[in-house]
Order: C-alpha cells, then sequence, then structure tokens
C-alpha cells in the first residue's frame, strides 16, 4: 500500500502550486489504480488546516472545496483512510526512538506509526524529514528516479 503525505494532498490540490500538476497527475495515478492507498488521518486534518489558512494560501481554499476535494479522493475504490490503531502507543513510541525526535516532529512519528500499522510500503512525501524513520520507506514522487 501506498501512504500519502499532506504536501502531496496539498500540491494536488492548489493550483497555485508549483507542483501542482505532478503531484494531481500522481493522485490521479493512485485513485484510478489498482492498487490500496490510503491517507493517514493526520493528514487530512493537516490538509484541510494548510489549504484553508488565510496566512498560507491566497486565496485560502473554503472549507467547502477543501472537504469536496478530501471526497473526491475517498470515492476511489482502492483509497483508505488510515487510522489509529490499540497497538499505536508502541509503534509510536518505537518510532520515537529511532528517529530520535522531539517537538512538532513528534507529528511526522505519529503519521509513519500509523502507516506502519496499516502494512504502507511506501509513503509518498516531499519533506526529507520523513527519512530519519528508518522502518518506513520514503520517496518523493515528484522528482524523477534516476
Amino acid at each position: 500500500m501506498i501512504a500519502t503525505d499532506t504536501n502531496i494532498l496539498v500540491y494536488a490540490h492548489r493550483r497555485d502550486s508549483e507542483w501542482y500538476s505532478q503531484a494531481r497527475a500522481k493522485i490521479e495515478s493512485l485513485a484510478t489504480g489498482r492498487v490500496l492507498w490510503g491517507i493517514p488521518w493526520p493528514c487530512v486534518h493537516e490538509f484541510l488546516a494548510i489549504v484553508t489558512h488565510p496566512r498560507i494560501c491566497d486565496p485560502p481554499s473554503t472549507m467547502e472545496q477543501a472537504t469536496a476535494q478530501v471526497d473526491a479522493w475517498l470515492e476511489s475504490p482502492v483509497a483508505t483512510l488510515l487510522a489509529e490503531s490499540n497497538s499505536h502507543w508502541a509503534t509510536l513510541k518505537r518510532q520515537l526512538f529511532a528517529g530520535r525526535v522531539a517537538g512538532p516532529m513528534v507529528h511526522d512519528g505519529r503519521i509513519v506509526a500509523v502507516c506502519l500499522t496499516h502494512g504502507v510500503t511506501e509513503f509518498w512525501t516531499a519533506d526529507r524529514d520523513f527519512t530519519r524513520f528508518p522502518s518506513l520507506s520514503v520517496r518523493n514522487p515528484l522528482l524523477s528516479r534516476t
């Protein structure tokens, strides 16, 4: 399973992003494909907070536009939302120590723990901070592979 990070979702939604075309194409390939893909709940929350924030986006997306976007992604028959499970604490704690994180990086550890619990084999993100978690395979789908 592939999971997507907030930044890829924001780029795929915001036409004013320099990465819009590439991110949109990548998300569309997941949505129309046959492989299960997921969006961690923390990324949904963060996506909504970012695209509707007037200090981040000018103009910001309306909540109607942002929630309609999430609905559209979830219409994909192979899309799923990834949430914390009963084993989340143990998985999160391992990732926090493995990644040597503190402060705001705990949020990234939370996303990693959710992904690992759901068997994510590849996490799509443009955020290099996720490479500090050796248990999760991370790839930036917006950069060509060489």
